[in-house]
């Protein structure tokens, strides 16, 4: 699966990303939508490092119909991971490795006439964008009822006045407001809107996007996605708009591409910041409810509610560029509408705490509304896991830089291997099985193929490196293996990585 700044998604970790391997250059390029790439010889990418001494328009492992980042940005693609990796020699174990086939980022920004409102017969009007139509389109049909109903009011209201035969029942007047119990919907909206706001990022050349942050802690760190934001971490402008209109200059703290998290800090920070509680994603079933808050199509402070319709699922998400590195992680699920402008935005139990970051979406083949522009929801978003994301953050503002985690063996990104095999050769030519590393001292080799971590089964490479950064370094985990069709188990301490490159 990919995901999206607010759009698709694979499975995370703490610490640098192993390099997954490259395929052969026999292999050729898969259709760019989302859906499982189709390679001869898929790309392979070196098992995650572990975390060192550890985005507008939203992140998956590859399966088919990817998800793709739910941010809204106009530099970056809405196809999901679709294209298979160009082949080559297998990266080094290390980051980044290159991305798999699965769908892209949700925050590209496509244009096209057209949209809904399209029966409405006042002059056409000239051609907008996607986003430009859908927001025109909504404000008219909202103008256009409250303009109805108005008048019909007045009208009943000035026909029935002095009437005795009136049969409707008014509301007994009250002096106070509505009061909304804990635990609703509306309740837990209005206590948390106040702390998310709407990210604008732009690169120094002018591109860039909007997407969703929520407040972090008193000292103004604002919790996003990598995506959200990568346009102007270098030299780039940054903001956040509150609710309320109060808009502040940002700048960048940290980030990690392959966890797909990043910490900004706003400038001249107000002393009266209210941070979101953060929950346990640990804890979360399936069929708890969600509220996901962010800026659709730059439709900022939306709410819209669902349920976690499965966890720990596999993946890989990026923006479609060449240059583009992959995110993964082991996600939340969730069928709360998300879309485009979503990305970096909580998701909330139905306490308020935050359980994830809204980060990708599964995107339909046609390529969104209408067959063109962004995608759209179709009930398959996907969130990072507040533990880890929680855990990236504080890393971040520490340190400025990520750590993963690590095995220290290049891992083929192609499916159908029935787990994750470990490739002939790593990156560059480098050794597929790092020396000393800690699947060389637990006597892995190449030709391996990793079917489970702990109980977790492993059907794929993305899968096995969005599983390891859900861990930290040091750690050890048990892996189950198959070599010349024995199983076998082996105890691994996971090594660390710092850094995206």
């Amino acid at each position: 699966m990919s995901t999206e700044n607010e759009g698709n998604a694979v499975p995370p970790a703490p610490s640098a990303p192993p390099v997954p391997v490259e395929t052969p250059a026999a292999s050729a390029p898969g259709p760019a939508h989302p859906g499982p790439a189709h390679p001869g010889d898929a790309p392979t990418a070196p098992i995650p490092p572990v975390p060192g001494t550890p985005g507008a328009p939203q992140h998956d492992a590859a399966p088919a119909g990817m998800p793709a980042y739910a941010s809204n940005g106009a530099g970056q693609g809405a196809d999901p991971y679709g294209q298979a990796p160009t082949q080559g020699s297998a990266p080094e174990a290390g980051w980044p490795p290159p991305p798999p086939a699965t769908p892209s980022y949700a925050d590209g920004g496509g244009s096209g006439d057209g949209g809904w409102g399209s029966s409405y017969q006042q002059p056409a009007p000239k051609p907008k964008n996607r986003r430009g139509g859908l927001i025109a389109a909504v404000l008219v049909a909202a103008l256009v009822a409250g303009g109805v109903g108005g008048g019909i009011g007045y009208s009943l209201a000035k026909n029935d006045d002095g009437s005795t035969d009136s049969t409707t029942v008014s509301a007994p007047s009250s002096s106070g407001e509505v009061k909304r119990a804990s635990g609703t919907v509306a309740n837990v909206a209005a206590n948390a809107l106040p702390s998310t706001v709407t990210i604008e990022a732009q690169s120094s050349n002018g591109e860039g996007g909007t997407g969703t942050g929520f407040v972090f802690d008193k000292q103004g760190h604002i919790l996003t996605n990598n995506h959200v934001v990568a346009d102007a971490v270098d030299g780039g402008k940054l903001s956040a708009t509150f609710p309320s209109g109060k808009k502040y200059d940002a700048e960048v703290v940290g980030h990690a591409q392959g966890y797909d998290v990043a910490v900004i800090k706003l400038k001249n920070a107000p002393s009266d910041l209210k941070p979101l509680v953060l929950g346990d994603s640990d804890k979360v079933a399936v069929g708890d409810s969600t509220i996901a808050i962010g800026a659709p199509f730059g439709l900022s402070n939306t709410v819209t509610t669902g349920i976690i319709s499965a966890k720990n699922r596999p993946v890989a998400s990026s923006d479609g560029s060449a240059s583009s590195k992959s995110s993964y992680m082991s996600a939340l699920q969730t069928d709360a509408s998300i879309n485009p402008g979503n990305s970096g935005g909580p998701l909330l139990d139905s306490s308020g705490a935050v359980i994830g970051i809204n980060s990708a979406i599964q995107s339909s083949s046609s390529g969104g509304l209408g067959g063109s522009g962004q995608s759209g929801s179709i009930g398959l978003g996907f969130a990072i896991p507040i533990n880890q994301a929680k855990h990236v953050a504080q890393q971040l503002i520490q340190t400025g830089k990520p750590v993963y985690a690590k095995i220290g063996a290049s891992v083929s990104l192609e499916e159908g291997t029935g787990g994750a095999k470990i490739t002939e050769q790593g990156a560059s030519g480098s050794a597929a099985v790092e020396s000393g590393g800690p699947a060389d001292k637990a006597g892995l080799k190449p030709g391996d193929v990793i079917t489970k971590l702990d109980d977790m089964v492993v059907d794929s490479g993305p899968t096995l490196i969005g599983a390891i950064w859900t861990h930290k370094p040091g750690d050890t985990v048990k892996l189950t293996y198959t070599r010349d069709g024995k199983t076998h188990t082996v105890d691994v301490t996971l090594g660390s990585r710092e850094g995206d490159s």
